[in-house]
Order: structure tokens, then sequence, then C-alpha cells
């Protein structure tokens, strides 16, 4: 669901959200599982997707062992029809699993054991079961290995077995410390570039105190800098802004004040609260604002800082945790530099109309993966099409990256040139895939083009991200990408709602979103009176048939996009839905960059739950990009089937970071977004910025339809609470 950025009072509309039905209807049958009330926990990072996979046979051609790793729900394994018959998977290295989820056809085990061996030979029994139910099975295991397998030895049918996936969760390799949770920056020295006045003085940024501010003179650049006494291991730090915030800053630690290491940075801040995970050592730690957000200095009521984990410097590039790359393409091996970024670039022609605004060659090297180069639809709709760009000075380019919107080429070169005007081709080909394409090449040039001689349709070409990887140049380092979540994630904001009855939520964390509906909605959306504490430990989002505003139903939204933004992290609320015909209650983020412009899907859609009263044993989980949206959204339902989700509470949660999402219905992961399935087979990956959390309660739309004679009205959704962990 899509709402608008208060306090903005225009509605802004978008595609509908509907799915196919009949897709879905077949998708569900696949998912009925029985619900436990266990408090859900991540499930690790799916592993195995795309390693290679072996079998003791297989039934035909059709049906590899790759099949049941490769991402795909419509692609199966199946063995021969005689007992015993494995599957097994290597993971490349040794890995430390925590679940194992098999998605059976009908043809299933009924009993066998998964096991895990350190070199393909040898194996240990983690689960064993004589007893198996078939359908989609998430299993809980405790073991370590770089090869996992499941061995069967009783099959429930005549045929032999058959799994659509085999998917192994995990951690491979180890984990930095923990990152702490006490301020190390309170009340320690802090000094900054200039003070707006005797009011407003660095200290103030460190004193604990939300009621006193830090604020500078109105010019950039500006800082402020703490010193925490002594060398320590820098993993987070929390940013409380006034109004007058930073669009772009980087986060900068220091051994003596004096020389400064970027360990984060980003040119499209959100402003409110921001808490950004990171890894750096210094006595020293600034925040070095390079744009203002207004037309005012920059000011900061609190500047946090976090102690822990390994405290490796991040660089320019920023610093994951958990031992994990951080978000984007990540650089070919050596000493290959990413060369393109910002670069001056030009076109056969470019797009600039209604249905591609600014479509023009920059924007396939901004690193913007939700903004695309696109060739003309007035005369660029011809072959050849070219874009290219000038990396500054001469460079040896080792490998382009391409991703390309549906409009591709099937036949194109990559060429390099030394002065722009002769060409020599380093890659050619006539079988263009589309989606993601990854270029090992070897030349040298100062200019870099992807010249396409046969278009993939009817229109012309277009590129999202065309990215040129090599030594030499005249590099732009790209603005540093968010890095992954700790290991152990810990708590850093929730609302468990506890106020008195009749309360609203708390407006330190809450804003309400007023208004009418997007997707053909008919609620109109108070200021608070239809969201409201239980007195019980529940948040009540109320829908209520009643004319209001020209609406015929009332009902609440509410988001965190003024107060708490942030990037990757475990995302959970407890929640018992509304339900009948006509409802629509959903728990889901938006991101950031919506409230400051960028329209959707651009700024990215996450559904972690989203529930229709007329499917009442079933909710959703979606993404929402430009490549993939609306009723085209990737994402899959859960089902516990002949139940209503309804009449119980369940903890809805998705784990998210730099390579994937995994979501969750009350502690089973039942859907993956690998960040890498996502970009080869549906398009860019839009999921590495700051987003925000969204609860409401929408009647009618253009999925669930209106509300009927079996409807019941008030229609409360409940919300226990509400939390997230980095």
């Amino acid at each position: 669901m899509t709402g608008n950025p208060p306090p903005v009072s225009r509605l802004t509309r978008r595609t509908p959200r509907t799915l196919v039905l009949a897709f879905a209807a077949a998708v569900l049958a696949a998912f009925a599982l029985v619900a436990t009330q266990s408090p859900a926990k991540a499930a690790g990072t799916l592993l195995s997707q795309g390693k290679t996979a072996t079998a003791s046979s297989t039934e035909n051609a059709g049906t590899p062992a790759s099949a049941a790793v490769d991402g795909n729900t419509g692609t199966r394994w199946s063995s021969a029809a005689s007992d015993p018959q494995w599957l097994q998977v290597d993971l490349g290295a040794t890995a430390t699993l925590s679940q194992v989820t098999l998605n059976w056809e009908t043809a299933y085990a009924k009993a066998y054991q998964i096991q895990t061996s350190a070199d393909g030979s040898n194996w240990t029994s983690v689960y064993s079961t004589t007893t198996g139910p078939g359908g989609t099975q998430n299993l809980a295991v405790n073991g370590s290995g770089r090869y996992v397998r499941i061995y069967t030895t009783q099959r429930a049918t005549q045929w032999g077995v058959s799994l659509w996936e085999f998917q192994v969760y995990g951690t491979s390799g180890t984990g930095n410390n923990a990152c702490g949770t006490t301020n190390a920056a309170l009340n320690k020295t802090a000094t900054a570039s200039s003070t707006e006045n005797a009011g407003t003085p660095a200290s103030s940024a460190v004193d604990g105190n939300n009621g006193t501010r830090w604020s500078s003179a109105a010019s950039d650049p500006q800082w402020i800098q703490v010193d925490l006494g002594s060398s320590q291991n820098i993993c987070g730090v929390q940013l409380n802004w006034e109004t007058a915030y930073a669009k772009a800053y980087q986060i900068q630690v220091s051994a003596d004040g004096s020389n400064w290491t970027t360990a984060y940075s980003t040119t499209t801040g959100p402003g409110a609260t921001e808490l950004i995970t990171l890894t750096g050592t210094g006595r020293y730690v600034r925040m070095y604002g390079t744009q203002r957000a207004t037309q005012y200095g920059y000011s900061l009521w609190e500047f946090q800082v976090f102690t822990g984990g390994t405290g490796s410097n991040g660089g320019a590039n920023g610093g994951g945790t958990n031992g994990g790359s951080t978000g984007g393409t990540p650089p070919p091996p050596g000493n290959a530099t990413l060369l393109s970024y910002n670069k001056p670039a030009t076109a056969s022609t470019f797009q600039d109309d209604g249905n591609c605004p600014a479509c023009n060659p920059a924007k396939a090297f901004d690193e913007d993966p939700a903004t695309r180069w696109a060739t003309s639809d007035v005369n660029g709709w011809v072959d050849p099409g070219w874009i290219q760009v000038d990396l500054g000075a001469t460079a040896h380019i080792t490998q382009v990256v391409l991703q390309w919107d549906p409009a591709y080429a099937t036949a194109y070169q990559i060429q390099t040139s030394a002065d722009g005007s002769n060409w020599t081709p380093i890659y050619s080909t006539t079988t263009g895939k589309g989606f993601k394409e990854t270029l090992n090449v070897d030349g040298n040039g100062r200019y870099v083009r992807m010249y396409g001689t046969a278009r993939s349709n009817g229109y012309g070409y277009s590129l999202w991200t065309f990215d040129v990887y090599g030594t030499g140049g005249n590099p732009t380092p790209p603005p540093a990408l968010p890095p992954n979540p700790g290991n152990p994630e810990h708590l850093v904001w929730s609302d468990e709602f506890n106020g008195a009855a009749g309360t609203k939520p708390d407006t330190s964390k809450w804003t309400q979103d007023t208004g009418g509906g997007q997707n053909g909605e008919l609620e109109y959306y108070t200021n608070g009176d239809n969201t409201t504490m239980d007195g019980n430990g529940n948040l009540v989002i109320e829908a209520r048939k009643e004319n209001v505003q020209g609406h015929q139903y009332t009902s609440g939204r509410i988001n965190t996009s003024d107060h708490f933004n942030f990037t990757y992290g475990h995302v959970e609320a407890r929640i018992k839905v509304s339900g009948t015909q006509g409802l629509w209650p959903a728990f889901w983020m938006l991101g950031s960059n919506f409230k400051t412009g960028t329209p959707w899907p651009n700024s990215g859609e996450i559904d972690i739950m989203e529930h229709v009263g007329k499917v009442p044993d079933s909710v959703y989980s979606t993404l929402h990009a430009p490549a993939y949206n609306g009723g085209n959204g990737y994402g899959q339902p859960y089902q516990i089937a002949g139940a209503d989700f309804a009449n119980d509470f369940h903890t809805y949660a998705v784990d998210w970071d730099s390579s994937h999402m995994t979501f969750s219905v009350d502690g089973h992961a039942f859907f993956t977004a690998d960040k890498a399935t996502v970009e080869s087979t549906r398009g860019p990956w839009v999921y590495d910025h700051p987003f925000y959390i969204i609860l409401n309660n929408a009647v009618g739309g253009d999925w669930p339809g209106a509300p009927d004679a079996s409807t019941v009205f008030p229609q409360r959704m409940l919300v226990d609470y509400v939390r997230v962990s980095q």
C-alpha cells in the first residue's frame, strides 16, 4: 500500500496493486502450514540458492537437481521411483545452519534425514523424521558443514521424491561482536565548525537532553565532533535532527582529530531520527555536513555514538558488520574500481516525456537503481542505439555490469575508445538475455560504450545501470552504501502500545496520515479518531461505517516517516488483523525518499503483511519497484488452510540486509527475496536506502473489493507491538 507523506495534504495516486487471483489461488495450495505462536526469529541468510546441487537420480532431463536450488517454485527436482534417494547442495564454504525449508511436490518423503558434511563423503544427521507430512516444511536445525543433503528412506507415494525448492539458511563465516547500546558520546567534549548562537553550543548535542540542541551557521560545509577520550571500535551512530537537517553528510572517525576516515556517507538523508550501523576505529567521531536540507544551518538534538564490534574502518564504501558485503554490485576481485560513477555520458538519443521523464544517459551512471536511460520514443526506437561514458582518463577495463529494462539488446557490443571516435569491440553477443548481465572483459580506453544492433522488442534500448570497473581512469568514489545489521542484532526502536485506554499513539514515534486512501479505497483516514490504545497493551485501528469528508467509511493510518527512518534489520509486529469482505489491513514500509519527492514505485515498497478479508486464511508479503509493481509485484502468500487470520494474533516479520529479505509468520520463514535473483529475473533492487513503517486498516479497494452485506462493522486491527532490531 502506498501512503502520502505527511504533512502534505494532497494525495499521490498509484497503480493498483491487485494480485492475479487465479495465480494466487494456485500458489496458496502449496503453503498450507500449521502456525504456532512461537516468537518470530531470523531464519538466517539463504545460502543454497544458485549453488551446485547433485542427486542420487533424476526422473528425467527436465527435473535436474539444480531446479531445487534455483529460486523458482515452478521448476523442481524429482528422483527415480525407489528408496533411498538423496539431493545435496555444496554451499561453497563451511556454514553454520539454522533452518532448512522443504517445498515438496505431491511426491514427498515420509521418512528422511537432513545431513551435513565437511567433505561431501562423511555425513552427520541434524534432523530425522518418519512422519513427514509433505507440503512446505520449515525445519529448525543446528549443525555446520559445507555440504547439506536430504536423504530419503521412505516415499509417501508410488512415485519418486520431488522438491520444488530445497532451501538452506544460516551464516557463513564469523560475524562481529555485538554492538553496545550505551551512548559513548554522552557528556564527552564536543566541538563544532560554528554555532548559530550562544544558546546552541556543540555540547548540547551530547548532553542526553532532547530539549537542547546544537545548531550551526547557515552555510556549507559544517561539522560537529565528539572526543570519546580513547580509541574505540565504532559500530553505530544515532542522529536526532531538528527540522534543519542534513541532506548530504558523512560520518567520519579519526585517531587524532585531524586526519579523518569516512565510515558512512549519504546524499539522501531523510532527517528525523537516523540510526546508522557502521564500522570504524577512532577516538574522535564527527558528522560532516555538505548539503543542508533547508535554508537554515544544521541542527541536532542529540548525536549519539555506540561502540563494540571489530572496529575496522569502513572507508569510502562504508563498513558492514556480520562479515557481509554492503549493498550494490560488488566490484570484481583484485584492485578493480568502479570507474563510471557520475562521469559524463552521451547517447544516440534519450527519452524525456511523461512515460520516462529525464531518462537521459547520465541516469545509467548515477548509481540510483530506480532511474534509467532510454532511447527517444520519437526517433530512438531504431537500430543501432548506443550509450557511452567518458572515464576522464585512459583506463584498463576488466568488467562491465548492465542492468537492463525490458527494452534490452539481444545483439550488442561493448566497445572502448581513446578519443570517442574510433572504437574497438571488447565484447560481442547476439544472444543478450536482458535483466542483469555481468561481463568480464579486457580492454583499454578512456571511453566505453554499449552499441546495440538488435532490440528485444518494438521499443528502443533502456538501461537502469551501466557500471564500468577496472583500473586507471579518473574515478569519483560513489556514495557509501549502507552496512549490514549487527550480529547479534539488538533492539533499536519499538512501540509496545502500553498507553491508557483511549489515548492516541505516541506523537514522538508516529504521524497520523490523514485523507482519502489510494488504490480505489473507500475510507477517510482521520487524525487520530480511529487510532487509540485499548488499555490492554494494544493499539486499535478501527474501521467504521460513517460518512466523513464525502467518504462512507473512516479508519486510521499512521507512519514513522517524521520520526524513525532506517536501513536494514529485523522488523516485526504482533497483529490481530481485521476481517470480513472489503477489509484490507497492512503492515508495510515505504522508501523515505518518497516524502522528499521520489515517486512511487521508484521509492520502493516492502509489504511485510497484507490481508484481504475475502481470503481469510492467507496473508501476503510483496516487494514493489519500478520494474515490478502492482499486480506484478514480487512476493508470495502464506496460508493456514481453513483458518481465519482475523481470529488471533500472529507475528509478522522481515529480515532485511544488503543481499536479501526473508519474510516470516510466527517464526516460519516462507519467502526469501534474494537480491541477485531479483536483479537477474525481475529488475533492479531498490531497497538499499532508508525506509519508514506504516500501519493501516483500509476499507475497499481494487484488490479486496467493496464491503457487502456480509461485512461486519466496526472492524478492529489490533497491534500488540512493533519492534526493529539492527
